[in-house]
């Protein structure tokens, strides 16, 4: 547990590159965690897995979206 009483490395102390790295493995296995693993084990995910998006965004507040992952761009797919 790190001082807030949290599991794992407290984000704001990881490297862009480590935190990049928890962010991808802690998505890959989020299917398995939902599927099979115990409630204790599901909320934990989700607590880290927030901590971890929370520090990507307060990192990168003005990151540039994809046009095909706005509104505008999943519609013009459709059409």
């Amino acid at each position: 547990m790190n001082e807030s009483g949290r599991q794992g490395v407290d984000p704001a102390r990881l490297s862009e590159q480590d935190l990049l790295r928890e962010l991808e493995t802690i998505h890959r296995s989020r299917h398995d965690t939902l599927l099979y693993g115990s409630s204790a084990a599901l909320a934990a995910h989700d607590v880290r897995m927030a901590d971890l998006e929370a520090e990507y965004l307060r990192r990168h507040p003005d990151r540039p979206p994809a046009a095909g992952r706005t509104r505008e761009g999943a519609r013009a797919r459709v059409g």
